[in-house]
Order: C-alpha cells, then sequence, then structure tokens
C-alpha cells in the first residue's frame, strides 16, 4: 500500500497546468506513459480508447457485457500556484513525503482520486479478477477549466448508444458537513452540482480630461451596477438535495436540542433556508444562486476619464434556476439600460440523482468498509465537475472522492500546502476495491 504514495508523489511532478499546456515541461505528455510504467496491468491489458487530446480512457470488460457499464472518473490536470499570494511551505510540484501524507498540488484535486482507482484496478488484474459489468477508467485532462475533455468522452459514449449504469467523478469526500449544530465526519456525496454562468458588465462613456467629470463615468456606472447586485442577492429557494440531507444529519446532531430542531428544519423548507442562511458560507451557499463580483476594470490614467469600463461576474445557480433567469435577475437587479448585461459562458445545473437505488447502496457500502461507522450522506455541490456532462442521458451521476479531509485540509485544495494522508489513499484503495468486487 505504500507505493500508492510514492506513484501519487511521482505524478505530482509533473507540473500540469492546463494554461502551461504548450510547455513541454508541464508534462502533459508524460502522463500516460509515468502511469503505463507505475500501472502496467491497467495501461497495457485494459484497451485505451480515443476521446480526444490527452484523455485517457481504459476499458476493462466485465463478464455481463450487455449489462451497462461503470464510469469511474478523475483528472490529472491542475490549478496554478500564485507565488505571491500562496504561501507553500514546500515545493508544490515536488510531491514530498513528510508527516504521513504527500503534499503538492493535485494532491486532493483530483490526482489523489486518480492513483486510488488505478491502484485499486491494478490489484484486482493482478488477482485475476474480473468486474460483473464493464468498467471504464476516464481521466480527463482540462477539467480545472471546464474544458473540452470531459464533454467530449461523454458526447460519444452517447453517440454511441452507451448508458452508464453508475458514474462516479469528484465532489464531495469524507469531511465535516456546514451546518450548525452537527459535528464529526460525514461521506458527502453530490446528487447534484449548480450551474455556473460568468457575465461580463459593461459600459461606455465619454473619455476626456478628469478634472471635469460628468455626473456618472463609466467606471462609476460599473461600480454601481455591482453595488446593486452585492444589495439585491437571489431568492432563497431549498432544493430536494438539501432537504434530505438535513433530514439526514438530523440522528447525527451533537445535542439533542439541536437535533430537535435539525429534524423539524428538515421538515419545514422554510425554515430549513433561514437556518441555512443564517449559518452563512457553504451553507448559505446551497439554497440560494450566488453572484461574486470577481474583475473590475476601466481607465488608462488616473487624471484620464474612462471612455470604457467592465465588471466580470461569476454565479453559482441553485437548481431551479437557469442561465437566462439568471441574467434576467441580473438586468433587473442593475436596473440601468446604459450597463450591457453580456453572459459569456454557462450552463444550467444538473438533475439530482437518486438515493433510494442500487448505485446509492453500492456507494454506501463501499464507504463503509473504507471508513466504518461513518454516515453518508447526499448533498448539493457547489463546484463545477465533469459528471455534468453525463446528466443529459445517465440517471446515476455522483460525486465523491473517497479521500478524508479536515475543514482546514479542505482550505488547500486550490490553496498552499495541499497535501494528502496516506491512509487516506490506502483507504481510498479500499473504497474503489470494494466498490468494484461488489457490483452486480
Amino acid at each position: 500500500m505504500t507505493d500508492v504514495a510514492t506513484h501519487l508523489s511521482r505524478l505530482i511532478q509533473l507540473p500540469t497546468v492546463w494554461g502551461r499546456r504548450d510547455d513541454p515541461a508541464a508534462g502533459f505528455d508524460k502522463v500516460a506513459p509515468l502511469l503505463a510504467e507505475m500501472y502496467p496491468r491497467c495501461l497495457g491489458e485494459l484497451t485505451r480508447e480515443d476521446h480526444g487530446p490527452d484523455s485517457i480512457v481504459l476499458k476493462w470488460p466485465g463478464r455481463n457485457q450487455d449489462a451497462a457499464p461503470v464510469v469511474l472518473m478523475a483528472h490529472y490536470d491542475v490549478v496554478p500556484v500564485d507565488d505571491q499570494m500562496d504561501k507553500w511551505t514546500v515545493d508544490p510540484f515536488a510531491g514530498e513525503i513528510k508527516d504521513k501524507a504527500v503534499w503538492g498540488r493535485g494532491a486532493l484535486d483530483d490526482k489523489g482520486a486518480l492513483v486510488a482507482i488505478l491502484e485499486a484496478v491494478e490489484t484486482l488484474l493482478a488477482d485475476g479478477f474480473t468486474p460483473a459489468r464493464t468498467v471504464y477508467l476516464a481521466f480527463g485532462a482540462d477539467e480545472e477549466v471546464m474544458g473540452e475533455t470531459g464533454r467530449r468522452t461523454a458526447d460519444d459514449f452517447q453517440a454511441a448508444g452507451i448508458v452508464p449504469w453508475l458514474v462516479v467523478d469528484e465532489g464531495g469526500a469524507v469531511t465535516e458537513v456546514p451546518f450548525p449544530g452537527v459535528k464529526g465526519m460525514f461521506a458527502l456525496i453530490g446528487l447534484a452540482e449548480k450551474g455556473v454562468v460568468n457575465i461580463e458588465l459593461r459600459a461606455s462613456g465619454e473619455g476626456g480630461h478628469a478634472s471635469a467629470p460628468p455626473r456618472l463615468t463609466a467606471v462609476g456606472r460599473i461600480a454601481r451596477a455591482v453595488a446593486k447586485l452585492n444589495s439585491n442577492p437571489f431568492a432563497a429557494r431549498i432544493p430536494a438535495t438539501a432537504v434530505a440531507m438535513i433530514a439526514a444529519l438530523a440522528p447525527h446532531a451533537s445535542t439533542a436540542v439541536a437535533r430537535k430542531l435539525i429534524d423539524s428544519a428538515s421538515r419545514a423548507p422554510r425554515l430549513t433556508e433561514r437556518a441555512l442562511l443564517a449559518a452563512g458560507g457553504e451553507a448559505a451557499a446551497m439554497v440560494r444562486t450566488t453572484l461574486a463580483p470577481t474583475q473590475l476594470s476601466g481607465g488608462t490614467g488616473i487624471n484620464v476619464l474612462p471612455s470604457q469600463a467592465a465588471a466580470g461576474l461569476n454565479l453559482r445557480l441553485n437548481i431551479g434556476e437557469t442561465v437566462e433567469s439568471a441574467r434576467r435577475r441580473v438586468v433587473s437587479a442593475i436596473g440601468d439600460k446604459k450597463v450591457e448585461v453580456v453572459v459569456t459562458h454557462g450552463y444550467d445545473p444538473t438533475p439530482e440523482s437518486a438515493t433510494d437505488n442500487a448505485q446509492f447502496a453500492l456507494l454506501k457500502d463501499a464507504i463503509a468498509a473504507a471508513y466504518p461507522g461513518t454516515p453518508a450522506v447526499g448533498y448539493l455541490t457547489m463546484a463545477a465537475t465533469d459528471a455534468r456532462h453525463w446528466h443529459r442521458f445517465a440517471l446515476d451521476v455522483y460525486r465523491f472522492s473517497p479521500l478524508s479531509m479536515t475543514a482546514a485540509e479542505r482550505a488547500t485544495v486550490h490553496g498552499a500546502d495541499e497535501h494528502v494522508a496516506i491512509e487516506s489513499l490506502e483507504r481510498g484503495i479500499c473504497f474503489y476495491s470494494t466498490l468494484l468486487t461488489n457490483l452486480s
């Protein structure tokens, strides 16, 4: 099992930052050869399919090849390291092994899960095991930039009429829940994910010297629009997934009073909405479309009136929202016809996968084997994953990386000192092994 730490370390040493895709030093072209060296059975005995540049999709035929297959997903691209803002105490691309953990960019997101999948499959292949159903291992190369690899793979499956019985991608983990009155670790399984829309606000104005300004410059108009949006958040609306999550959490509340309150909240959606909004942070984000102004630009000089100004907004759409309804809501909240509202990228939220089926039961059994006594709870995934592309033709799509992380460790994802415990990787291998051997 200790090989998993060494293997993850070597994979982290390839700095596969998607923005550096054309830089040979990033090592995108070295990933498949490295995996073939570390996992010779996986890359040698399984069939590699072509689903576009840099994608690694391996087919493992099952005993019943007429049965709908399983797709296990991960991605090997990573976000950049900001040398000015991120204060790392280790080299982010050295893959250092210390304190019983593997450190480096991608350890949690998402190279750790990728090696756990391959470790499990490599061992099962060595044992002569054949899964009951065909299994696809689908590893993406541009998830962090919401790229084409994941979408193209799903498109190819749909075009070929291959409808998976189960899809498992990143998203949830074994961690603490962002809900007041509940303590301890839970296996959070993403049943759905919010949509995403990027919007640019644009305004124009007459240029000239700043000594004789108009009542409102282009920058001022954009600033006023952003202020209006900040003071007029989207209305709360709790999705079914969040209600089910709260009901599942009630038995695990830290006190009898908290248990009663949480149980009552799960039975009263409006009360639940207020409780989550009051909790703030991730909890509040579960019940409303969020809007974050992330970019602002305008003007060429400190004493020059700006002829153009713009602001970038990132919205995460709640279940029931659409890209178009969010755009209309932004236009209405701003109330200024001189501010142009342009959608530059967007997709709707996904449907919600079920928790009363064999697929969810399979996930729970695998979690019980890897993390005994840890409750499995469905939840709404806030971030975007490649899993979203499969919902349009596959019913049972879930988001769960079988890695354990505290709130502090979760904060290292996309941040400084990202790391994963070796024990967590070993439990992840147990999860995937159990899932694969329990397929029926």
